[in-house]
């Protein structure tokens, strides 16, 4: 299931260490994303910093830089492997269907990695990721670690902390966005936005808009 952590645009919840629980998918429907996305020129976009055991994720309509929803999706640690991808895979659609985003950006895997174990079990969450993008119909946009660093700060090598903060004063939030997992994948999306621009959109003869060279 996934876990909100802001109850209005803007607005985050108290750290998660404090509060226990983030707000209920009940509590806080995601319901301005589709008035956003009536604007030719804005793009929603669904950034997620995969993870097995949490997944940080953020919806973000850019240009303007408005988050409409942000959060974790969770496994159980002590599931075997299959069940705790099904969760995620659970978790992601259900994003998906109320947010309903026109692109995502995922980031991508790179070589080096000092342990081994976490980038294949990272791999196995991507894959679900791209997976559940695939059947949604949405695009995918792989982002690599070093060019959301340098695009949000203007330094390819820097630390979480320093993300952290340049998010915060990009998107103009009232305090740092907690957990760096939701820090994270506002960075992911702030940063896909910027580097892809917004589609044109036609009317179809419903009288609904319609995302040229995108299938929903």
């Amino acid at each position: 299931m996934a876990t909100r952590l802001i109850p209005t645009r803007r607005t985050f919840s108290e750290p998660e260490s404090q509060s226990g629980v983030g707000v209920s998918p009940a509590q806080r429907p995601c319901v301005t994303t589709g008035r956003l996305r009536k604007a030719g020129s804005t793009t929603v976009v669904l950034g997620i910093d995969p993870g097995l055991d949490r997944t940080g994720y953020a919806v973000v309509a850019m240009p303007n830089g408005a988050v409409t929803d942000a959060g974790l999706i969770r496994s159980n640690a002590r599931a075997e492997l299959p069940a705790r991808l099904a969760e995620i895979a659970a978790g992601l659609d259900e994003v998906l269907s109320e947010c309903r985003p026109d692109l995502i950006a995922v980031e991508e895997l790179f070589a080096h990695y000092k342990h081994p174990r976490t980038a294949i079990l990272m791999g196995h969450v991507r894959g679900v990721v791209l997976l559940a993008a695939a059947r949604h119909g949405v695009r995918v946009l792989p982002l690599s670690a070093t060019r959301i660093k340098k695009t949000l700060t203007g330094n390819g090598h820097a630390g979480k902390s320093q993300v952290q903060r340049a998010i915060t004063t990009t998107l103009g939030l009232p305090r740092i966005p907690q957990p760096a997992d939701v820090a994270d994948a506002l960075a992911i999306a702030w940063c896909a936005g910027i580097l892809e621009p917004p589609r044109p959109v036609s009317i179809d003869r419903r009288g609904s808009a319609v995302r040229k060279g995108v299938a929903r």
